[in-house]
Order: C-alpha cells, then structure tokens, then sequence
C-alpha cells in the first residue's frame, strides 16, 4: 500500500510518498480502508521531533472507512467485515489501510477505559465529514458542553473562528442559543466564519478584539472565551470575560500560555485548563458525544468545513497548515 512516511525529522519536505507492507490486525484491533485521513496540528510537531526509536513514521490518528479484516478477540457483534467506521487513535492514518484498536485492553475495560475509539458512521455522511467529527467536532462538543455549558442568551467568544474547531464551535454555540463573536486572521476567512453562524467576526490583525468586544457589548464582557491558541490571545481574552465568566483553554497553537497572575483578568473569573479526553474518559463517554456530531451531520445540522489533498501531497497540506493557508479540516484521501 501507499503512505506519507517521514524517515527523519524535518520540514513538509520529510514526508515521503512510498510503497510500505500492508498493516495486519492483531488482538482487539480492526483493518479499514483508510478513505479519508485527519491532519491536525500536533502532527506537524511530531514530523519536526521524532526520535530514532519512532522512525521510519507513519503520521495520523484519524481514519474512516470500511472494515477489510478484524483481528482476534474482536466481538462480531461490534464489528465485522464491511462496517463502515471511523476512528480516532488509529496508527498510521496517512496511509491507505490504517489498524484501529477497538478496546485497550491495558485498561482491562474498565470505567477509565480510553481505549476502543473507534464509533460506526451513518451511510449518509461522507468519509471526509466523518473525519472532520472525530477530533474537531468531538473537541468542540466538550468544550461547548462540557469545560463550558453554552445557553441560550450566553455571549461567547471563539479565537481562531475559521480553524477546524472554531467552525464547529460557532455553529454549536449558535445551536445553543449564543451570540457569538469569533477572531480570524486575515480577510479571505472572514466569510467563513460569517457562514459558520457568527455574529460578529473580527480580523485580529486589523482591529484589537478586545476593545472591539468589550465595545460590543457595552463594557458588559462575554460569558466565555474559547482559546486554543494560547499566548498570543489569552490575557486579552480573558480581560473580555463579565463576572464570573469562563475562558477555555484547550490548545496552543500560538506558543503556550506564559506564567501570569489572577489579578491580570479581574476577580470572579473562572479559569479552565482542558482537552477533549478529558471529557470522554470512558468509551462510553466518548461514543455518545461521537453519535451526538454524527447525527448532526447527518440531518445537515452541523456542517463540516474540509480541504482535501491526495496523500501524495502530505508536505504540501503540512505547508499549508503551518502557513496558517487552510481553512477548516485538512484532510488526505487516497
């Protein structure tokens, strides 16, 4: 089979397009046909850092596609032959075959069992939507409804407004019943995030989203902010807070959070350090929050966002993300 490998630590440029063995299934895992892949940030760090006991590698921990084998232990009853699935957790998703593992069987299935992320997909959503509901959505849902509890009439502000997971937070802020402000980068995502549902969006490198905010709002601050960028957004998002307001911070795409004092965004602020794991613990957990994005975007409630690239373009999806070029879910198809 074909897959995106890097051999060494590097740029986009290391990832290489070649022939590699087809992957087997051992106990409690499954074989898909990997037809859509997930990039995500994290894996743009791994590329650039991997140590020669991780080499050669095979990026990407999100697969859809339909089951070609089933390893031992794997309960026919769950999975068999032919069921199209998505995973989250695969090993080696820029490839096209990709083993999942459907219980961990270190956890011995208990109620802190993480493992087994591995959810069936409705007929009518497409491989690249499905991928784009594994992390993302996934992420968006626990922050939205988990780190934070969205209502209606809440005013809530979403950093990075056109990323993968903004696109789905605005829409399930909007969902809730929110009035959104979001931030993008530059003017060509702007549209985006307007057709995301957002209220208000608001080119952070044109005006300063804070004064533009607290403007907004007659002084009176957000409910919440969701951060995932981390450094340079997070204290002026935090000074957007009303009392006893939430900011979320659940990534760092930006450079982590310097160390800082209570006192620099008021008294009666809450602080919330997270990630999506967090808020899935168990297998259970993490399927009804996985049904939950799955049936929105089957009814067309939720809408994905996706960019595909032919996996013989891995580097230049790589380029693009770390460009801050892409808009929505990267995804590789074969």
């Amino acid at each position: 089979m074909k897959a995106a490998v890097v051999h060494q630590p590097g740029g986009p440029e290391a990832l290489q397009y070649e022939e590699v063995a087809d992957p087997v299934p051992g106990p409690d895992e499954i074989l898909i046909e990997n037809r859509a892949a997930g990039i995500n940030f994290s894996d743009t760090g791994r590329r650039r850092n991997a140590g020669p006991d991780e080499l050669p590698l095979i990026l990407g921990s999100e697969a859809a596609g339909p089951i070609l084998a089933v390893g031992p232990g794997v309960d026919g009853s769950d999975f068999k032959v032919g069921d199209y699935v998505a995973c989250q957790g695969a090993s080696g998703g820029y490839a096209e075959r990709v083993i999942c593992r459907v219980r961990d069987a270190a956890a011995g299935g208990g109620s802190r069992d993480q493992g087994g992320r591995v959810t069936p997909v409705p007929a009518e959503v497409k491989p690249e939507d499905a991928v784009a509901a594994m992390l993302q959505a996934l992420t968006a849902h626990a922050m939205a409804f988990g780190a934070y509890d969205v209502k209606a009439g809440d005013r809530v502000l979403i950093q990075a407004g056109a990323g993968g997971v903004g696109l789905m937070l605005t829409q399930m802020a909007k969902i809730a019943g929110a009035f959104v402000f979001a931030t993008v980068g530059d003017d060509a995502k702007v549209a985006f995030a307007r057709e995301a549902g957002a209220d208000e969006v608001i080119n952070y490198t044109k005006e300063d989203f804070e004064e533009r905010v607290m403007q907004a709002t007659g002084g009176d601050g957000v409910n919440a902010v969701f951060d995932a960028v981390g450094e340079p957004t997070f204290l002026k998002g935090a000074r957007c807070l009303a009392p006893l307001g939430t900011i979320v911070s659940y990534g760092a795409a930006g450079g982590p959070v310097a160390p800082f004092r209570l006192s620099q965004i008021g008294s009666g602020r809450y602080v919330v350090s997270t990630r999506m794991s967090v808020h899935t613990p168990t297998r259970a957990a993490w399927l009804k929050r996985a049904a939950t994005v799955l049936d929105w975007v089957k009814t067309g409630k939720l809408r994905t966002r996706t960019t595909a690239y032919p996996l013989a373009r891995a580097a230049d999806a790589h380029r693009d993300l770390e460009g801050r070029r892409s808009v929505g879910k990267l995804i590789l198809v074969p």
